[in-house]
């Protein structure tokens, strides 16, 4: 069996980790463009004028409007839902966030009913806008890693909604 050039078995191996590196990069690209689909507000879009903080999101490619906040200083995902009353939490964020479960309620949920705790949120953000003293489910049944961020956070402010962008509005007066 013939030996290889040292030079030739060097170029083999670059070729290979080129490949490797190449398939890595466009892997996080696509990972990234996936999330991006997902959550297209994961930066938000924030407005400031004379009187009022308005906040532009896009739906994604389902057509909900899915955004990064906060709650009481930590990082979420809230889906935004008019059809919810109150802000609903999954238990186990609830639990990272460190929310106390209240009185225990029964929930309608498309599942069925359900028992959930209610709580409160001290400081729920989304882009500049800032509600305090909110009031939440921990929802056991609700599945996922988002919040949905329901009529008890969002009669707090103005919104409206064109095609695939929807404004909320707070004024500040």
């Amino acid at each position: 069996m013939s030996q290889q050039p040292p030079g030739r078995r060097a170029g083999r191996v670059l070729l290979v980790l080129a490949w490797c590196a190449a398939l890595f990069l466009a892997t996080r690209f696509f990972a990234q463009w996936e999330a991006r689909q997902e959550n297209p507000n994961a930066q938000v879009t924030t407005q400031q004028g004379q009187g009022f903080i308005e906040v532009k999101l896009v739906s994604n490619r389902q057509g909900h409007f899915v955004a990064s906040g906060q709650i009481n200083g930590q990082p979420v995902d809230f889906m935004l839902d008019t059809g919810a009353t109150d802000v609903a939490i999954p238990v186990e964020m609830a639990d990272t966030l460190k929310l106390e479960k209240g009185f225990p309620v029964t929930l309608s949920t498309a599942n069925g009913p359900s028992q959930g705790y209610r709580t409160r949120i001290e400081r729920l953000q989304l882009g500049d806008i800032v509600l305090r003293d909110v009031r939440a489910l921990v929802a056991p049944g609700l599945g996922g890693n988002q919040v949905l961020l329901g009529m008890s956070a969002l009669n707090k402010l103005e919104f409206t909604q064109r095609g695939g962008t929807l404004l909320l509005r707070q004024t500040t007066n």
